[in-house]
């Protein structure tokens, strides 16, 4: 799905954990896994339901655009690799 050198959401590189995200959630039918940060994978898990996940069928550019997920990416874009954080869930 990706250049697996980035992140398919922040498109940093990766470092050296990589953890498999289901653009389309395994419970609604999604196979394919796309390779992300641990903290932008909890970051998307945060803000997002699988059902709301699974409107967006896999759409990086929605998922981006999302208010939640745009400011995390702000916030992300200066940190290294390997960086960690904990994560919120939306309120």
């Amino acid at each position: 799905m990706n250049d697996s050198s980035a992140c398919w959401l922040c498109a940093r590189p990766l470092g050296k954990r990589i953890e498999w995200h289901h653009p389309i959630p395994k419970s609604r039918g999604g196979r394919e896994t796309a390779p992300v940060h641990p903290i932008c994978h909890r970051a998307i898990h945060a803000q997002l339901s699988n059902a709301e996940l699974a409107r967006i069928r896999g759409d990086p550019a929605q998922l981006r655009a999302h208010p939640g997920i745009a400011h995390f990416l702000n916030w992300v874009a200066s940190k290294p690799p390997d960086f960690h954080a904990p994560t919120h869930r939306r309120r």
